[in-house]
């Protein structure tokens, strides 16, 4: 069996739905079908999952929405119409979408989560009405049908061990195509709760653990991909096979093909995964696997970077004899619910590394106050021009000169390097630099490794 995740440009319009049939058809083993919301159907449009968002603000704020309800259930309709479903025939997500103020939520974040989860759910009842409409049997079966249990917080969940019981009792017929909602799961409490944007990915990995798949196929709009960032690099190579650790490591750092999370239910299983275009199947694209006999074919495997970071450097002499200075400095950030991404460190110097999204100008001066009174370092400064680049790859282990391959160019151009770090794992090197220069980092050290 495998199981198949289309991402929202995939599913965005009528032609693109068609394509997955085609896929489906091809295939008989691709058994268990994840849909995501609608996407963009071109640059200036807005995708569903957006268009819930400012439902659910609209619903918050008391406004008027019946525009807004009217422009969601208008993305099904053109679908369904290429596939010469009626308005009758689509009379229950119609509901479905009108009904959604009138539900009892236990507060606003659980009220947004239910909203922004319709889209998924809407979507696979659709894509069920097609497929029957088309000769399949075809079966939508829903996070609560299924038992797919989460915890955490209502827009930020995660899978309950439970689930993969509940899902290994699931039946499912050889010649049945399950069609499953992506994104979101069912909270102890029987409320709607939602992964983190982009979560469809996660939901696929979930069925495929907890069907046991031999292979979890996750299509979406590239060929492959790519070892670096097309925008930056003209034609990057597509990588053909990748590890797991090579995959979260590139993700981390800005690689957003594939959701970074939800690798963690196929590496627990050793599932294989393979990233492919939705208009080209033919393509081989990506596979991602597991470590174990893997042979590296080059040094580096990919380049990625991020330019939304920013650091806290601090400074006090004798900073490695004195006990307890990097405890207070976690319990500080613990105290405001803030996660720290790096912390390298020297003799006498440390620099905390954070994403910006996770702070706002009032939370800075808080932690940076309490450090100061706290800690009294010689000196702080807090630096907001902040870039991390990631250099990964399997045949970077024990290559003694590497750190010097990757530098010396670098410095060729004067580009200031802030940090380095090499991971324990030996699989990839972390340079911080001025955030202006990260994309000429990228197109340097991909220049000097692949060209």
């Amino acid at each position: 069996m495998k199981v198949v995740k289309f991402g929202g440009s995939s599913v965005a319009s009528g032609p693109k739905i068609a394509q997955i049939i085609n896929i489906l058809k091809s295939d008989d083993k691709r058994q268990v079908v994840v849909v995501s919301a609608p996407g963009k159907r071109n640059k200036a449009d807005t995708k569903v999952t957006d268009l819930l968002i400012k439902y659910a603000n609209l619903t918050l704020e008391k406004q008027n929405y019946s525009e807004i309800q009217t422009r969601i259930f208008e993305r099904y309709a053109e679908i369904g119409e290429h596939f010469n479903l009626t308005v009758q025939d689509l009379d229950e997500i119609k509901t479905l979408i009108n009904a959604l103020p009138n539900q009892a939520y236990p507060n606003r974040d659980y009220l947004l989560a239910s909203f922004k989860a319709h889209g998924e759910l809407l979507n696979a009842k659709l894509l069920t009405l097609i497929m029957k409409s088309q000769g399949f049997k075809a079966r939508l079966v829903t996070p609560r049908q299924a038992g797919l249990i989460v915890t955490g917080t209502p827009n930020d969940a995660t899978v309950n061990p439970e689930t993969y019981v509940n899902l290994r009792n699931l039946i499912i017929d050889p010649d049945e195509k399950i069609i499953f909602p992506g994104f979101y799961g069912i909270a102890p409490s029987g409320n709607i709760a939602t992964f983190s944007r982009g979560g469809s990915d996660i939901t696929g990995a979930i069925l495929a653990r907890g069907f046991n798949a031999g292979l979890y196929e996750n299509f979406t709009d590239v060929d492959a991909i790519f070892s670096a960032n097309p925008a930056i690099v003209s034609n990057p190579e597509p990588i053909s096979k990748m590890t797991y650790r090579e995959m979260r490591e590139l993700s981390y750092a800005g690689f957003s093909v594939f959701h970074d999370e939800a690798l963690i239910p196929a590496i627990q299983a050793q599932i294989p995964v393979n990233v492919k275009n939705t208009q080209h199947p033919e393509k081989p694209g990506t596979m991602i696997v597991p470590e174990t006999n893997f042979k590296a074919q080059h040094t580096i495997t990919g380049i990625a970077g991020g330019k939304n970071f920013s650091a806290l450097y601090l400074h006090k002499y004798l900073l490695n004899k004195g006990a307890g200075f990097t405890l207070k400095i976690l319990q500080i950030l613990d105290h405001h619910k803030v996660a720290y991404e790096h912390m390298p460190s020297g003799i006498d110097d440390i620099t905390i590394i954070f994403k910006k999204e996770d702070l706002n100008a009032e939370l800075i001066d808080q932690i940076c106050n309490e450090i100061q009174l706290s800690l009294n370092p010689d000196q702080m400064q807090w630096i907001d021009d902040y870039a991390i680049t990631m250099v990964v790859g399997e045949g970077m282990q024990d290559k003694l000169s590497l750190c010097a391959s990757i530098l010396y160019p670098l410095g060729q151009k004067n580009i200031s390097i802030k940090m380095i770090n090499q991971g324990a794992s030996q699989i990839s090197i972390m340079i911080g630099t001025r955030r202006q220069d990260s994309e000429e980092v990228i197109r340097t050290i991909y220049k000097t490794f692949f060209k």
